[in-house]
């Protein structure tokens, strides 16, 4: 079992993974996970999304470049080491794990130049910020 990845390649600046995101949105395309990568001068959004075709399309029609390509997806259970387990059994058998990312979770990390700042801004938008201790379990 497959589930389909879109890659889409961006420039590394200011605006970029947001009009992809409000792209998919505008088509109704729904995100149920994503990893973002970069370097200095471009990144790479990887997504699996509800209707892959779709959003592939929406994305064309804007001009971004898109790749469409088939991954695989696994349900851990959550404990310790689950991960690990699994990921051995292939790194084991000789076979290179290029990327490891999670999907549907409404619990979202977002790294920023200005932290402080981007506080600031979220303060009174609809968005509940998480602590460490949620995130362990421990509140």
């Amino acid at each position: 079992m497959k589930v389909h990845q879109l890659s889409v390649f961006i420039e590394n600046k200011t605006g970029r993974v947001s009009e992809v995101t409000d792209t998919l949105g505008a088509a109704g395309v729904n995100i149920r996970g994503f990893s973002v990568s970069d370097t200095a001068e471009y990144g790479i959004l990887r997504l699996v999304v509800d209707r892959p075709e779709e959003g592939r399309a929406a994305l064309k029609e804007q001009g971004f470049t898109v790749k469409d390509s088939e991954v695989i997806c696994i349900k851990l259970e959550d404990s310790p080491g689950s991960l690990a387990k699994v990921l051995k059994v292939v790194s084991d058998a000789g076979v290179n794990i290029e990327y490891v990312y999670s999907l549907i979770s409404t619990y979202v990390v977002i790294n920023v130049g200005d932290a402080n700042r981007a506080l600031q801004l979220l303060d009174d938008q609809p968005v509940q910020l998480v602590s460490h201790e949620e995130i362990a379990g421990l509140e």
